[in-house]
């Protein structure tokens, strides 16, 4: 099964992992994740994540939301314990190898109605690595519909155009988005405890969320133990490792974490 798994991975750029959390799970999970939106919203930051880029202005209404916020494993041990589980990390062994470093999660709610879209982009330039090894596992707390603004990616796409400048969902390569627009684009309905793995150079982004319903997601970002973030890159990296070693950190790399 892992080298099925890594053979369409390495054609396609994505891979849809089917049932990997247990309802049991997907129920605390999802649990803590409101969790944490009520407390996000009980806050004084702007948690709106909304892109607003020229790409999808007109798919979207103005007043588009999109909760957000990064590190989910630092508001809950439920969260630190679903990064962690067996059949997540079997999926991402066989597409990275036996070394999983942890460089962030993200949590996105759509809310229902007026969920923001999410243009066509690359991910590669917000944490290049210098092997390329990035890749994201999108978990699915809730199922995930074309009318609840799921997931969409241009298969093949990250062979296709490997390292692409402009490719950050502003629209500055207008001859690539018009070469891949985002209603061609190959969509991935899921269900609650599905994951999207998907390559950080795969073209990928979402529909706006126009139905009565909350899309719920936690994207989780992962490369591989022999390779680093590129030097500069200010993103956070929180180097943790979910399997295996990490091959690349030092004292002073360790003591910065």
């Amino acid at each position: 099964m892992a080298r099925e798994i890594k053979e369409f991975f390495d054609l396609n750029g994505y891979y849809l992992a089917k049932g990997v959390y247990s309802s049991d799970e997907i129920e605390a999970m999802e649990s803590d994740f409101n969790r944490i939106v009520v407390q996000l919203l009980n806050g004084d930051e702007n948690v709106n994540a909304r892109w607003g880029s020229q790409l999808t202005v007109d798919l979207e209404p103005e007043d588009s939301i999109v909760f957000h916020t990064h590190n989910v494993q630092t508001y809950s041990s439920i969260w630190l314990n679903a990064v962690q589980q067996e059949k997540f990390l079997d999926i991402a062994s066989a597409i990275l190898g036996p070394d999983i470093i942890l460089h962030h999660t993200k949590l996105f709610q759509k809310p229902a109605e007026k969920g923001s879209a999410f243009p066509m982009h690359q991910d590669w330039q917000y944490f290049p690595t210098i092997d390329d090894t990035m890749i994201a596992g999108v978990i699915h707390v809730s199922e995930a519909t074309n009318e609840m603004g799921c997931f969409r990616v241009y298969p093949g796409s990250h062979r296709e155009l490997g390292r692409c400048e402009g490719m950050m969902g502003s629209g500055q390569n207008a001859e690539i988005h018009k070469q891949y627009p985002i209603e061609k684009a190959t969509v991935l309905q899921a269900e609650s405890g599905d994951v999207v793995f998907f390559h950080y150079f795969t073209l990928h982004g979402s529909m706006p969320n126009t139905s009565l319903k909350t899309r719920k997601t936690v994207l989780v970002q992962l490369y591989a133990g022999n390779d680093r973030v590129e030097d500069g890159n200010g993103h956070t990296d929180v180097r943790l490792v979910l399997r295996g070693w990490n091959h690349m950190v030092t004292r002073s790399i360790a003591g910065s974490v």
